[in-house]
């Protein structure tokens, strides 16, 4: 495992508990735009007729509940320990595993969608491309992939000190290129107003397997 993946597990396992109590009892209640792609995202899935999803950087599951609750057959995979051991305890009906997203424990072609809810951030620029290729993999043809993530209007990725671990915004655009090259035509997006005092954007873009 590479040693920036190290330093994010143990980063997250860290900050658990303070992590859930902002995040999981919410699902997104202060977040219009994400709630409208994700609920979007659910319908398109539901639409191939293969309701099973992977939301891949799950933390303490509480989006993988709300696909749940949208209709989808999910399950969530997280590289730390401490947050699955969390969502297993919170929401002991729903299937939580801990995996690498570089390295997901699905069969090729399985499921009918993956959502990556800025759980790519802290994958380094030369690293992304062969992250979405697995996604890539597990996805059927016609299988959805919505990613969420900081946007910047700089022409390339920004690294930056985010609260628990290391990350990097990324342009538009050169995630989408990065998703087409992978397989996954990206045929909607919505960026909006900034994320954070940083400035970046709040960048959504949804993609279908070819």
């Amino acid at each position: 495992m590479p040693h920036h993946q190290d330093e994010t597990r143990a980063a997250y396992d860290g900050v658990v508990e303070l992590y859930a109590s902002m995040f999981a009892d919410h699902r997104l209640e202060t977040q219009p735009f994400a709630r409208a792609m994700i609920a979007t995202f659910a319908e398109l899935v539901r639409a191939t007729g293969n309701p099973r999803a992977a939301d891949v950087g799950c933390g303490p599951g509480h989006l993988t509940a709300m696909l749940h609750d949208l209709g989808l057959d999910a399950f969530g995979l997280d590289l730390s320990p401490g947050m699955v051991g969390h969502a297993r305890r919170t929401r002991p009906r729903l299937r939580f595993e801990q995996a690498r997203m570089e390295a997901l424990p699905v069969e090729d072609g399985a499921l009918g969608g993956v959502l990556a809810h800025y759980s790519v951030i802290h994958t380094p620029p030369e690293e992304l491309p062969a992250l979405l290729a697995e996604q890539a993999r597990v996805l059927a043809p016609g299988g959805l992939l919505l990613v969420s993530f900081f946007g910047t209007e700089d022409p390339d990725p920004v690294r930056f000190d985010h609260k628990v671990a290391p990350a990097y915004s990324w342009p538009a655009d050169r995630l989408a290129g990065l998703l087409a090259e992978a397989g996954l035509p990206v045929f909607a997006r919505l960026l909006h107003d900034p994320a954070s005092q940083r400035g970046f954007l709040d960048a959504h873009l949804l993609a279908r397997r070819s």
